[in-house]
C-alpha cells in the first residue's frame, strides 16, 4: 500500500516565528510515523510504502514573500532562488532528522533539482526516482520549493501540488493532509465527515476562482477530489489513526 502524507508547514514550524521548527510537535509526528512504518520490518507494520511531503511554514513563506515570488510571480535573481531554496533545505533537514530519530528510513528529495515549469506554467516533475526509493525501502521526504520556470526565472511549487502529482504517478492508495485544523470545517466550525463533490461544500469554502487563487482549503478540496485515491484532511492528533487505516478528519473522495 502506497501512502502520500503531507505535513503542513504550520504543523512542523512555528508559523509566526521566522525559521523556527516546532520541535516538540514535529517529534510527536515523527514518533507516530515511526510506529506505523515499523522500520525494523516487524510484521505488524501498518504502512508499506510512504512518501512524506512538508510545507514551507515559517521557512519558505517569509523568504518567498520577501522576494515577491509565488506560484505565478517569478524572479530571475539568483540570490532570491538561493535564499528560498536554502530555507526549504534547512527545514527539510530538520524534518528528515526528526524522522530518522524515530527510526524512519527517511531521505531528502529537493524538488528544485528535479523539476521545472514550462512557459504555460505546467509542471514537469519526474517521479521514477521516488518509486525506486520506495522499492529500496526508503521514505522519500519532499517539500514545497522554488522551481526554474521558463520565461519567468523561478516560481514556487507548493507541497499540495507535489502531493497531487505524486499520488497520481505512484498510484497511491491513500493520501493524507495533516493540517492545523481537525478537518474541513462547516459554517459552525464542525468537521465535515465526508466530501464527494465540491458543490456539497461550495457554500462553506467558496465557489469563485478567487478562493482558489489564494490557496487555502478550497484549492485543496478541488485537487483532492480529482484523485483516484481517497484523501483525508485531519489534525496532528489524528495522524496515528490515519496511518493505521482508520477514519481521520474529513474523507474526500469523488
Amino acid at each position: 500500500m502506497t501512502t502520500v502524507l503531507k505535513l503542513g508547514g504550520s504543523v512542523v514550524t512555528e508559523k509566526d516565528e521566522p525559521e523556527t521548527v516546532a520541535d516538540e510537535r514535529l517529534a510527536n509526528l515523527a514518533d507516530a510515523i515511526g510506529d506505523a512504518v515499523a522500520a525494523d520490518g516487524a510484521s505488524d507494520s501498518t504502512v508499506d510504502d510512504l512518501v512524506v511531503v512538508h510545507g514551507g511554514g515559517s521557512f519558505g513563506h517569509p523568504n518567498a514573500a520577501e522576494h515577491g515570488v509565488s506560484s505565478t510571480e517569478g524572479t530571475q535573481d539568483p540570490t532570491a532562488v538561493r535564499e528560498i531554496a536554502g530555507a526549504m533545505e534547512r527545514l527539510n533537514d530538520a524534518v528528515v532528522s526528526a524522522l530518522a530519530g524515530a527510526d524512519v528510513p527517511a531521505v531528502p528529495v529537493h524538488p528544485f533539482s528535479a523539476g521545472h515549469r514550462d512557459r504555460d506554467g505546467d509542471l514537469t516533475f519526474p517521479t521514477g526516482q521516488i518509486a525506486t526509493m520506495l522499492a529500496e525501502g526508503f521514505v522519500p521526504v519532499l517539500h514545497g520549493d522554488v522551481l526554474a520556470h521558463a520565461g519567468a526565472g523561478a516560481t514556487i511549487v507548493s507541497g499540495d501540488e507535489l502531493v497531487v502529482r505524486l499520488a497520481g504517478d505512484l498510484a497511491a492508495d491513500r493520501v493524507g493532509l495533516c493540517s492545523t485544523v481537525p478537518g474541513v470545517l462547516d459554517e459552525n466550525d464542525d468537521v465535515i465527515p465526508e466530501i464527494a463533490a465540491y458543490e456539497d461544500v461550495a457554500s462553506v469554502l467558496g465557489g469563485s476562482d478567487a478562493t482558489d487563487v489564494t490557496g487555502g482549503m478550497a484549492a485543496k478540496v478541488r485537487a483532492l477530489l480529482a484523485l483516484d485515491a481517497p484523501a483525508h484532511v485531519f489534525g496532528p492528533d489524528a495522524l496515528t489513526a490515519f496511518l493505521a487505516g482508520e477514519p481521520a478528519g474529513t474523507r474526500i473522495e469523488n
